[in-house]
């Protein structure tokens, strides 16, 4: 040991910045979102709130979320159009994760409507997990 001390104090903006350093590893490498929309944000923590019941990882960072549609509305509030796939045609959820998504989605300010779909072109497959996924389940590729 060197016998120097580290005196540098931790604080809320260096832990910030830190793990905006870190984000990216939060998001599936082919989802087509619109992140510089206000309600982007909401979106994406609603979206990260649901799991899937196979899989301990929310469906966001296991890449189900293939892209979502912010469209605005005269109005002011915005309907959202979610597309996602699911890890298999023969997935016990299938009939209830849209309703999951559109039931996470619809309480926030600023939407008024949600339609999700669910597409199976391209099929999912495991390299369109983000890189905090693949750690969780232990898949490095």
């Amino acid at each position: 040991m060197s016998g120097e001390v580290d005196t540098r104090l931790d604080t809320k903006e260096d832990t910030k910045e830190e793990g905006d350093n870190l984000d990216h590893l939060t998001q599936p490498p082919y989802v087509d979102v619109p992140r510089d929309h206000a309600l982007w944000g909401e979106i994406e923590k609603a979206l990260k709130e649901i799991y899937d019941p196979e899989i301990p990882v929310n469906i966001y960072e296991l890449g189900l979320i293939y892209s979502v549609k912010i469209i605005e509305e005269e109005n002011g509030i915005c309907d959202v159009k979610v597309e996602m796939s699911l890890t298999s045609p023969a997935c016990p959820v299938a009939q209830e994760m849209p309703s999951w998504v559109q039931g996470a989605i619809l309480p926030i300010d600023g939407v008024g409507g949600v339609e999700v779909e669910i597409i199976w072109d391209p099929q999912w497959n495991p390299s369109m997990m983000a890189e905090t996924a693949k750690m969780q389940l232990n898949m490095f590729m």
